[in-house]
Order: C-alpha cells, then sequence, then structure tokens
C-alpha cells in the first residue's frame, strides 16, 4: 500500500467504505463527513491522499481533465490502480468482503470512484458508488462493465450552482448510468462545489438502503428551468454572441468577485424587461481566461454590449440598473 491513508472504525466495522478526496484536498477532507454517513460504526473507512501535490493539499491526476478536451492525463490510471490495490490491501488485512465494499468521492475523487466501481477488471465489482459533484471519466485504457450495472447502485449527487463541475455534468453522469439499466439515485442541491448538510442527509438514507441489500432507484428529477442569464464558454462564443441576430449584452464575471454578486441580479433584471429585445449571457472569466483577454477584460464586473460580432460599448463595476442600461447605450426603462 504506497498511498499515504488512514483507516477509521471500530473493530466490529462490517464492511468497507472508501472516500476519495478531491483537488486541491487531502485524506482528512471526507472524515469529517463520517459522523453524519456513519454514526453507528459499521464501516471501516479508508481515507487516502492523493499522490499529486495541488497546494494547499494534493490531487489525483491532472486538474485540466475535469474541464473536458483532453480528458485526464496518465496519472489518472496511476492513481485508479493505487486505489484499487489498496482497497484490495485494506480487504485483506482486515478480513472484508471486497464486494460488500462502497467506493465514493468528491470532485475527481468522484470520477475515481465511478471508475473504479464499474470498470471491467478481475476484482469483484462494489456494493455500491457515491459520486459527489462529479461526471463520467472518458479515459483511454479505462474500459466500462455496462452489463454489471443493473447491479450496482449508485448515489449520484451534484450542486446546481457548481461553478467547477456544471450540473449537466452530473445529470449527464446519471442519465448515462440510468440508461445501461443502473440503479441510480440522483440529487440536485442549491450548492456550488461542495457538499451540504442536506445531500449527506440524503446519503445516508442511500447507505441504510445499501447496506440492508437493497439497490435503490429513483426517477430522475425534471432539469432546472433555463436560466436568465445563460452561461457561455469559449465553444460556443461564436454562435451565442458573435453571430446572434440581435444585440447581447454580457456579463463578464468570477464566483470570488464580490461587486459580481451585487450587479448579477439586477443583470437578470434587465434580462427579464429586455426579453426578446436583448439576449443576456454571462462568461467566467477563470473558465474562460482566452475570452477575458481578447477582450481586455481587467476589471470585473464588466458588462459589454455587442452588436454585429463586436464589442460596442461597455460598463465597468456594479451599478444601479438605470445607470448601468445608461452607459451601455439603451434606451432607460423607468
Amino acid at each position: 500500500m504506497t498511498l499515504v491513508h488512514n483507516v477509521v472504525g471500530p473493530p466490529s466495522a462490517a464492511r468497507v467504505l472508501l472516500l476519495i478526496h478531491g483537488y486541491g484536498a487531502d485524506e482528512r477532507d471526507l472524515g469529517g463527513l463520517l459522523p453524519y454517513l456513519d454514526p453507528e460504526g459499521r464501516f471501516l473507512t479508508v481515507l487516502p491522499r492523493g499522490p499529486v501535490a495541488a497546494p494547499p493539499g494534493f490531487a489525483w491526476y491532472d486538474i485540466s481533465g475535469v474541464g473536458g478536451g483532453s480528458g485526464p492525463d496518465a496519472t489518472f490510471l496511476e492513481s485508479l490502480e493505487e486505489l484499487d490495490g489498496l482497497l484490495d490491501a485494506v480487504c485483506a488485512e482486515h478480513g472484508h468482503d471486497r464486494s460488500q465494499a462502497i467506493v465514493g468521492g468528491f470532485s475527481q475523487g468522484g470520477a475515481l470512484a465511478v471508475a473504479l466501481g464499474l470498470r471491467i477488471h478481475p476484482s469483484p465489482h462494489p456494493a455500491g458508488v457515491l459520486a459527489l459533484s462529479s461526471y463520467l471519466p472518458d479515459v483511454e485504457g479505462v474500459t466500462y462493465d455496462w452489463d454489471a450495472a443493473p447491479t450496482l447502485p449508485f448515489l449520484i449527487q451534484h450542486g446546481t450552482d457548481d461553478p467547477l463541475i456544471s450540473v449537466e455534468r452530473g445529470r449527464a453522469l446519471a442519465t448515462t448510468l440510468i440508461e445501461h439499466g443502473a440503479p441510480v439515485v440522483y440529487g440536485e442541491y442549491p450548492m456550488g462545489h461542495a457538499v451540504a448538510l442536506e445531500s449527506v442527509e440524503s446519503a445516508k438514507i442511500w447507505l441504510d438502503a445499501v447496506v440492508a441489500g437493497e439497490r435503490p432507484s429513483e426517477p430522475m428529477p425534471e432539469p432546472p428551468p433555463e436560466p436568465l442569464v445563460k452561461p457561455v464558454t469559449t465553444a460556443s462564443w461564436d454562435a451565442e454572441v458573435l453571430r446572434a441576430d440581435g444585440p447581447v449584452i454580457v456579463d463578464f464575471w468570477a464566483p470570488w468577485c464580490q461587486p459580481c454578486r451585487v450587479v448579477s441580479p439586477i443583470v437578470e433584471q434587465i434580462a427579464a424587461m429586455r426579453e426578446g429585445s436583448y439576449k443576456v449571457v454571462k462568461v467566467n472569466i477563470d473558465d474562460e481566461p482566452a475570452l477575458a483577454q481578447q477582450y481586455e477584460v481587467q476589471s470585473i464586473p464588466m458588462i459589454g454590449l455587442f452588436r454585429n460580432g463586436r464589442l460596442e460599448r461597455s460598463a465597468l463595476g456594479a451599478k444601479a440598473r438605470p445607470q448601468l442600461e445608461a452607459e451601455l447605450g439603451m434606451l432607460v426603462i423607468p
């Protein structure tokens, strides 16, 4: 067992629970959930540390894999094998059946949990998989055992406001699993890239059912309504903004920007009041630095008015709606 890890639980624990942390955390990160997930001490919980330095903590693979495109690098496969070996070793050392273990994780740890649970491998599949704020990894060298999916319960949880891994990716994971016959419980919560008390309470209920030998399954909830201000990426920029039929208002923002949070409801108000006359979208400059550089966004919030493929006007800072509309050259609505 080469991974740094903690093993927590009483001698009476009946099965193993492997919890894999996310980017920038360490082996202690998910341990704080145990009083809520396992107050009875039914599990011998394994808390490993990622092998890749990612201050202030550690990671399992290159963070660029989260954003899509090229996919995770080779360290994904290395970490997957290390975790697989750790799970085997702990089960053997403590006399537990690997097929009764439950694997789970947060963010990239959740992606590894999905791959560890579902991939084609000589070792048996676990009893269940818990993926928090995560996605389905598409990695060369990992082949999924879709024939086994109907016997493997999944709990998928995601924040509707997750700025790092979009809720659409969480939904896509759940939908793909359901299409292959897996028993899935999917939940969305009003949070960002995080874990909330409500989501942990739901996870406890799911764990209880799996331990009881059940395969919990619930219909997918209806997707949330289309937002008033649609997020736009580099990939969709040309279609959504430059080639738009009419004028487009673009809110350049970032999750850490407090003035951005102040102006956000004002931009939403403009979107509601100007529906049909103006399209209103937003760009997270942390996720889309190329767009920020192209339009010289050096201070945020910056609200830009685009027409016929070019930036006509811009307004900086959080301002009242009439002033913002006036600076953008819009006819101010009382």
